[in-house]
């Protein structure tokens, strides 16, 4: 299948690993479609914008709008059967809210939670509307919410259990739903997250199935949302979503 046949959505790229992996997606020839509550924000990093990124308005809270985003878009050059209507290949998830260092807290507390819902909902509603397919959902998320085993420095302990204990609270009810829902998936648990990407730098992941446990542990302090974005695009949204080693896992990476 040509690389402009293939279909990726993207909810939450205005910035962070989302916009990191997205640029990555267009600069390649993918289909692109991002959701954005404010367009222009995303369309700012995109000045002229690619015949292959449609920038979609609406909210990801929203079912009607993540829908519209969820419909694989053909090229100009597909063929027939290529151009029928479908599902796009895969999503990459990455919607969160603003951190208030103040009270340690998110404006949105539950906005993961509500976010994966609306999105699983959208799937099932297009797929009773006679929508096949089956994307790859890859799940933006954290270290330090495994059940299995500690994956972050004990040092870093404290910050991730006072200062982000609520927005881990939202991110683990997301990957619960995840993991007991339908869905092809991906979890994808970055360590702090910094910025300045270090193309150089070996990224190490760690492999945990949420039901039987950790496969291969890595333990790391820090990241930055580029190197994130583009692991995640060279791994597991190149190719559209196909099948790969990462399957139904939680994987942590950090340098």
């Amino acid at each position: 299948m040509d690389k402009a046949d293939i279909s990726l959505a993207f909810f939450g790229a205005s910035g962070g690993c989302g916009l990191f992996a997205l640029k990555k997606a267009v600069a390649a020839g993918y289909t692109c479609i991002a959701l954005c509550r404010n367009p222009s924000k995303l369309e700012a990093h995109f000045p002229a914008l690619p015949a292959n990124l449609i920038i979609k308005p609406g909210n990801a809270h929203a079912q009607a709008d993540v829908a519209a985003c969820l419909q694989a878009v053909p090229s100009p050059s597909s063929s027939p059967l290529s151009s029928a209507p479908r599902l796009v290949d895969a999503v990459y998830f990455t919607i969160g809210g603003a951190f208030n260092a103040k009270n340690f807290s998110i404006d949105d507390p539950d906005v993961c939670r509500k976010g994966i819902t609306t999105l699983h909902d959208a799937i099932a509603a297009l797929r009773a509307q006679g929508f096949p397919g089956r994307p790859l959902v890859v799940v933006g998320s954290t270290t330090g919410i495994s059940k299995h085993k500690r994956d972050v420095p004990l040092m870093m302990m404290p910050m991730y259990s006072i200062m982000l204990k609520q927005p881990h609270k939202d991110k683990k009810a997301m990957e619960d739903i995840v993991v007991a829902g339908p869905e092809r998936f991906v979890l994808v648990r970055p360590s702090f997250l910094t910025d300045g990407e270090k193309p150089d730098r070996k990224i190490r992941v760690a492999v945990e199935d949420p039901d039987k446990g950790v496969e291969r542990l890595e333990n790391g302090y820090f990241i930055s949302r580029e190197d994130v974005g583009r692991w995640v695009f060279e791994n597991l949204l190149m190719g559209g979503g196909a099948p790969n080693q990462y399957e139904g896992k939680a994987v942590g990476i950090t340098w």
